[in-house]
């Protein structure tokens, strides 16, 4: 049996930058900021930490400040969950490849958010199913950076397990960089028509069906 390795955002999903980009604004309307990101922006910052946009765009307030804009559009994100389901669908083809690995091999998701938000994603694009409680892992390092990092979480869920074979899938160096945790084989995945991020994946591709060729 083979273990498959996923990250959420910009791989199983596609469309939470336009809810991130809504609920960011919405966060500096409420803060008193006349500054607002572009869709250029959270397409560049994408991937990064919440607070991190915050510091991008106001390079000139306090880290604490920019917690707490945070801090603010995460409570707007689970207090507003219709902000995320107006947007958020589920990348081409996901069902099918999830589902024919699920036939064969084991599934684990590691998502760089809150529990609760993660709930929500994984209910709005329909793959509850395929990833159940145990197999699924926030790290949130948004608001808890001692909690842990997805290297550490995938470190932990591997003790004492033994897989023929780990295949990671991920849109950032830190999701390919997974593999040296325990060896095996590394997909950077980009949805059709956006540029793949620099990081040195055994594969590069725009379309989840090649994982297939894993099965």
């Amino acid at each position: 049996m083979k273990l498959f390795v996923w990250d959420f955002h910009g791989v199983l999903e596609k469309g939470t930058e336009q809810a991130v980009l809504e609920i960011s604004n919405e966060a500096l309307k409420r803060f008193g900021y006349s500054q607002r990101f572009t869709e250029e922006d959270i397409a560049k910052l994408f991937g990064l930490k919440w607070f991190e946009y915050f510091e991008y765009l106001l390079p000139q307030e306090s880290h604490e400040r920019h917690l707490a804009l945070q801090e603010h559009c995460f409570e707007m994100s689970n207090a507003n969950p219709q902000i995320i389901i107006k947007y958020i669908k589920p990348s081409d083809h996901v069902h099918e490849v999830l589902d024919k690995i699920a036939q064969k091999h084991r599934q684990i998701l590691i998502s760089n958010t809150t529990p609760k938000s993660l709930r929500i994603f994984l209910d709005s694009i329909q793959v509850t199913p395929y990833f159940p409680r145990e197999n699924v892992f926030a790290v949130d390092a948004h608001q808890n950076p001692t909690k842990g990092t997805k290297k550490t979480t995938l470190e932990k869920f591997l003790k004492d397990k033994k897989f023929d074979d780990i295949i990671t899938i991920g849109d950032s160096p830190i999701d390919i960089d997974l593999v040296s945790v325990a060896g095996g084989t590394s997909y950077l995945y980009s949805h059709p028509g956006r540029p793949f991020r620099n990081c040195n994946a055994d594969y590069k591709t725009h379309d989840l069906r090649e994982l297939l060729r894993e099965i």
